[in-house]
């Protein structure tokens, strides 16, 4: 059927579409000499707001009859000699409105009273009438009570409407089926969902789409988010590969059941393989420059149920470039970036203290901003140019006034910075590089009108130093991804997506709008009273909303200096392996020892990569020899396990703990023990040296941490010289590492907390609740923004420390023993024996085997990262390579 050039687009927001008639559209001044000439083919679109007429002849006008503005609407009852048929709809209107005269997208033209007359074709006047008056009058009721009624009789047409099985193939099975309206911007339009073992089908009550069915494979989709949709967590958007005939759709249910329903049935099915990336995951790999800054605001964009399917949520993205007058611009200036850790409206001192002012003497519910960042109007304000149609739908068929539009760059940011009214950020066609700028454009040749100046309004004005739309966005886009504009990011996502969205923070952070824009602040659903909770609703609309918070603590930096897919860290290629962790395939076992008579406790690698040296539950201390294949070592130290072994810089000396609450010196040239001290009230747990610092900690269960100074100057140990300061814990320690730069050091305690101290003066810097469970290994990464660490609820985690944040959460199978990190590699051990090794740059795993046949104690990865080496309960120790 040829749908001519009706859109959804030109009824009201949120007007329902339901079917239309082959009809012959009469003018009223037609004769019957006049009538062959006159007469107009085409459809009669029945609306649940309007009638709209779409003549078959694209140069006459679109007519749109309001319902509202209806007088009678009837079967004609007159007489005429060239109508052979009385199968004729009469409507008589107060004003009718006439849309894309010949073709050109314009405002619409608002024209005075009326009759029509539209010869049915093929319909009957007397099915149709009936339905047509019913619109009609839910049509002079109040809004709410109007919406009320629509929603009644669309749940009544609906409802006789069947989902037609012949759309399933021969062993394909219905597991879901509910009502949902595909969702696009401004509007809706309701169809039937159903699931089936297979396939996603979505069947619409109308013929406006394309297909009369949009079918999706279940194994096509690659991401499913649940979103709220005017207010209401009744939303889901389900994305799908590239290559796919329908790689998007947006669908809102009737209620939230129906939409989680839905959402547990899908993921069900065996044909959905879904391999999301966490948030968690997202983060860090943003951190690592895996992702551009770009891709990771449009991924919190979406957690923030920020999406283009909706004007009213549609994705936010920052001001980055505050210079928009000079002939040049250089992106190595910070002075030429916009300060990201302030909101909009907090740029200008002088415009800031005036709303300061405001806001003091403002009775409750007090807010600094009468205006929000993202509305649907802010968002076409920038679109005009390219979606001129959705300005029209939006704005009752009007343009903005010439000298309000978007005219600009200059003029809207310095805007933006002194207006007491307008706050506005960017959207994302800002910085895609692949639209080329083509919002700035003109394109269409659309009469906007004239500014004040007689000036035209036509294309936008760029910055001089810019000499294309497309150089324009590249620039944009080449600043998003800066340094400068990297060093800072985070920031701006805290205001925005992050913990200074809402309350004392925002506050603080000058942060703070209209009560309505927040999440929460109103329960809709409570709200009995129907034109209460219309106006509500509306209001909620035009201030915009704020997104769904997605961080509740600092948000991480990004690390900068990183090119995009490269590797986080400079590493040294002193072996032919270093580099081939993520190529090869396997690893291999390269050689085992298996003297210890009990357990391996620790162990590690000695700097040139030939020696290993361990402690163990037999209280021996063993040393092998890679390149002779052999143990070359065997001690005894006391009579209980050992726990923990260090080298001392500069002298062959030994630090070892010990079960029985010492720390031992044993001298590997004289093969003997030196000095023992009774350091702690119960066992030795853990050891870690800072060389940089020449510090020594021991931790215990007795809840404390030990410092010592001064061990390797005469090879001396004695509390009264050596012993610096003890720092108390609320549980047992099981861990303890320093970072890089020996500043801060690590605790994790048997409470599931981490303490991050400050070695200069070992005051606490930092306490987090991580863990529900014990911590049972702990590692910083190279450049001592995160922490590794695992615990026996097999939770395998790494916090961000200057703000706890979760960066990625992995659960594993059995309860984590041991870890180590290195450069990209991180190597952890569990009790099932399982040895995981993965790349955490990319967030990969690389490696998952069966290593032992008990807990995996202790691992270590060698300096040129050629080899690891795990300890474990069964005795032995293992050296691996990649294969």
């Amino acid at each position: 059927m040829d749908r001519g050039r009706f859109s959804l687009l030109q009824l009201d927001p949120g007007e329902i579409y339901f079917e239309d008639f082959s009809v012959i559209f009469i003018p009223s001044d037609t004769t019957p000499k006049t009538y062959d000439c006159k007469k107009q083919d085409g459809r009669l679109k029945m609306c649940s707001k309007s009638l709209l007429f779409d003549p078959k002849d694209i140069n006459k006008p679109i007519i749109k009859i309001p319902l509202k503005d209806c007088v009678i609407i009837e079967q004609w009852k007159g007489s005429a000699k060239f109508l052979k048929s009385n199968n004729v709809l009469s409507v008589n209107t107060r004003e009718y409105i006439e849309m894309l005269e010949g073709n050109v997208v314009a405002p619409y033209k608002f024209k005075e009273s009326a009759n029509f007359l539209f010869l049915l074709n093929y319909a009957n006047i007397m099915n149709c009438l009936p339905q047509i008056c019913q619109l009609h009058r839910a049509s002079t009721l109040p809004a709410a009570e109007q919406a009320d009624m629509i929603a009644a009789i669309v749940h009544s047409r609906q409802a006789r409407v069947n989902f037609d099985p012949l759309w399933l193939d021969l062993y394909e099975k219905v597991i879901f089926e509910a009502q949902a309206d595909k969702v696009q911007p401004l509007v809706v339009n309701p169809g039937r969902i159903v699931l089936s073992t297979s396939r996603l089908f979505f069947q619409t009550y109308n013929n406006v789409e394309t297909h009369p069915v949009i079918k999706i494979d279940l194994a096509s989709i690659k991401r499913i988010v649940k979103r709220r949709f005017l207010l209401r967590h009744i939303g889901l958007e389900i994305y799908c590969n590239d290559n796919s005939t329908n790689p998007h759709i947006y669908l809102s249910y009737r209620n939230r059941q129906d939409r989680d329903n839905f959402y547990e049935k899908i993921f069900e099915q065996p044909e959905l393989k879904i391999n999301e990336i966490g948030q968690d995951v997202m983060t860090l790999q943003w951190q690592n420059g895996i992702i551009s800054n770009y891709e990771y605001l449009e991924y919190i964009n979406s957690l923030g149920d920020r999406t283009v399917n909706d004007l009213t949520q549609y994705p936010v993205f920052p001001w980055i470039i505050s210079n928009y007058t000079s002939d040049e611009l250089d992106l190595e200036d910070p002075s030429n970036y916009r300060d990201l850790s302030k909101p909009i409206g907090a740029l200008c001192e002088e415009r800031l203290k005036r709303l300061l002012e405001r806001y003091n003497e403002m009775p409750p519910p007090k807010f600094i901003y009468g205006s929000h960042y993202s509305t649907p109007g802010f968002v076409l304000y920038y679109l005009a140019r390219l979606y001129p149609h959705y300005v029209l739908c939006l704005q009752s068929g009007r343009f903005d006034h010439p000298d309000r539009m978007f005219n600009s760059l200059a003029d809207a940011y310095k805007n933006c910075n002194t207006n007491m009214s307008d706050f506005k950020e960017l959207i994302p066609q800002f910085y895609d590089v692949t639209q080329e700028g083509r919002f700035l454009v003109n394109n269409m040749g659309i009469n906007f009108g004239y500014r004040h100046n007689s000036a035209k309004v036509s294309h936008v004005k760029l910055p001089q130093w810019a000499n294309s739309p497309r150089h324009f966005v590249e620039v944009l886009r080449d600043a998003l991804e800066s340094d400068v504009a990297s060093k800072n990011l985070h920031l701006w996502i805290d205001l925005i997506f992050g913990y200074k969205q809402k309350g004392e923070e925002a506050l603080k952070a000058h942060n703070l709008f209209y009560y309505l824009c927040y999440e929460g602040n109103v329960d809709l659903e409570s709200i009995t009273d129907l034109n209460q909770r219309h106006a509500l609703e509306v209001q909620i609309m035009e201030f915009g909303q704020i997104p769904k918070q997605v961080f509740k603590v600092p948000h991480p930096q990004r690390k900068v200096g990183i090119p995009l897919n490269k590797e986080p860290y400079q590493i040294e290629k002193t072996s032919a392996f270093s580099d081939n962790w993520k190529t090869m395939s396997n690893l291999e076992l390269v050689t085992s020892f298996n003297s210890h008579k009990g357990a391996v406790n620790f162990l590690f690698i000695n700097e040139d990569g030939t020696r290993i040296t361990s402690v163990g539950h037999d209280s021996k201390l063993k040393v092998f020899s890679l390149p002779q294949n052999k143990q070359t070592r065997s001690a005894n130290i006391g009579n209980m396990p050992l726990s923990s072994c260090i080298q001392l810089p500069n002298v062959n000396v030994l630090v070892i703990g010990s079960w029985d609450n010492q720390i031992v010196l044993y001298d590997m040239d004289y093969g003997k023990v030196t000095e023992t001290v009774l350091a702690h009230e119960d066992a030795i747990t853990c050891m870690s040296f800072g060389f940089k610092c020449n510090l020594l900690v021991s931790g215990s269960g007795d809840c404390t941490v030990k410092i010592w100074k001064g061990l390797n100057t005469n090879g001396i140990i004695k509390p009264i010289q050596c012993l610096q300061k003890q720092i108390d814990h609320n549980s047992h320690v099981n861990c303890l590492t320093f970072n890089f730069e020996n500043t801060y050091l690590a605790v994790g305690t048997d409470d599931g907390e981490i303490y991050i101290w400050n070695t200069e003066d070992f005051a606490l810097f930092k306490k987090y609740q991580v863990l529900e469970s014990s911590i049972k290994a702990i590692s910083y990464s190279p450049d001592g923004l995160k922490l590794a660490l695992g615990g026996t609820d097999k939770v395998f985690k790494i916090i961000d420390v200057t703000s706890g944040l979760s960066v990625c959460t992995k659960t594993l199978k059995s309860p984590i023993t041991s870890l180590k990190w290195m450069d990209y590699l991180v190597v952890l051990g569990c009790e099932d024996g399982v040895v995981y090794v993965w790349d955490i740059f990319e967030v990969k795993l690389l490696f998952e085997i069966q290593a032992h046949e008990g807990f995996v104690k202790t691992v270590d990865i060698s300096f040129d990262r050629s080899f690891i080496v795990t300890g474990s309960q069964d005795r032995s120790i293992k050296v691996w390579k990649p294969q």
